[in-house]
């Protein structure tokens, strides 16, 4: 991936612009309610809790003062949320728009949570056929596979604290 034309943001619910917000959220739908066909509630509350981190990565903005009041911060090309879970991080969401996938996004991301959850051990819930990718980040299966409500294999994963 250049890294030049892409930029990782993480921001709190009520740091994100509302645009920004609903980009997201578009995405999140476009990948996984549209193209995986998993239809269930993605909007689940949690995406406001006090201590839910978006992490997104978008193309450098082209437009200044497009969105908001302030500089234009791109369309989202991939995004996942953080969850304050007590005694863990939770990632989650995690997804990239298709024309980006194998470009670095994902990874970016997921180096940018590490580092920001250093703290505490990251959990996640890794679509199966992505387990090894994740393990290249130092995340360990914790569990049987199982498939979720829309027959997606999961595998539950987690990574110890440290830093990344």
């Amino acid at each position: 991936m250049d890294p030049s034309p892409l930029v990782i943001r993480r921001q709190s619910f009520a740091e994100l612009d509302p645009v920004v917000a609903y980009r997201i959220w578009a995405l999140r739908s476009e990948v996984f309610v549209v193209e995986q066909k998993a239809a269930y509630l993605d909007l689940d509350g949690r995406d406001l809790e006090p201590g839910t981190v978006h992490v997104w990565c978008a193309e450098k903005a082209t437009d200044p003062g497009a969105v908001g009041s302030g500089e234009d911060p791109g369309v989202p090309v991939g995004t996942l949320r953080v969850l304050d879970d007590e005694d863990v991080w939770r990632v989650g969401r995690v997804v990239t728009a298709a024309p980006h996938r194998g470009r670095g996004v994902a990874a970016a991301m997921v180096r940018e949570v590490l580092a920001l959850c250093s703290d505490r051990p990251v959990v996640l819930d890794a679509q199966s056929h992505l387990k090894d990718w994740y393990a290249g980040f130092g995340f360990v299966g914790t569990g049987a596979e199982y498939a979720d409500e829309d027959g997606i294999p999961h595998v539950p994963m987690r990574r110890e604290a440290g830093p990344a």
